[in-house]
């Protein structure tokens, strides 16, 4: 049966919220997509409630098994970082109101998963998001494509779909479904290259 992830891409004037449904062979299918946006005029109380209100609404809509959210990172824009942080807090806060399991994903890590190279960009992203998914185009903006992209990360690299994890007797040839193939080349590339302390909580 499959299992309903909802990623969340924070960002305080763009927040991307996708969800999906992921099988237990990887396969993933496309439930919903929307970007979230709040005025950068608009006092900071007020953007935060615009966004933790659509969030909210994704959450109680499509009612998900697991939570997926992007892992703060620094960057050198204090404002931006910032706003990503506390969109992050409010979406924490939310899943765990309503009891559900977070995990937090290194940009690395999803790209890793998703294309199996932890340095590609967001077009290689938002490409391969669209073949996942049988989708015609690329989800826009680019907000869009990364919390998809989060979700489909979270449910092949934690095994949270139901599919079984690669074992030494799952590596011989003819033994995994394309799907699983791709899951484990990127598996290895995340191992490669993504620092071990961002791997921890």
């Amino acid at each position: 049966m499959p299992v309903r992830v909802l990623g969340i891409d924070p960002g305080l004037t763009r927040c991307g919220v996708g969800v999906v449904d992921v099988s237990g062979n990887r396969s993933a299918t496309l439930v919903d997509v929307t970007v979230l946006r709040s005025d950068p005029g608009l006092a900071l109380e007020r953007r935060l409630l615009l966004i933790s209100d659509g969030i909210e609404d994704m959450l109680d809509r499509h009612q998900p098994a697991f939570v997926a959210i992007e892992r703060v990172f620094a960057q050198h824009n204090v404002s931006t970082v910032m706003g990503t942080a506390q969109i992050s807090g409010v979406a924490l806060m939310l899943a765990a109101r309503r009891g559900l399991p977070v995990s937090l994903h290194t940009p690395s890590e999803v790209k890793a998963a998703i294309t199996g190279y932890g340095s590609a960009d967001k077009k290689q992203v938002g490409t391969m998001v669209a073949r996942i998914l049988g989708l015609a185009e690329i989800p826009k903006p680019a907000d869009a494509a990364d919390a998809l992209a989060l979700a489909i990360c979270h449910a092949w690299r934690t095994g949270a779909s139901g599919g079984t994890l690669p074992t030494a007797a799952s590596l011989a040839p003819g033994a995994q479904t394309p799907a699983q193939k791709a899951w484990l080349a990127a598996e290895r590339s995340a191992a490669a290259s993504v620092p071990p302390r961002s791997l921890k909580r």
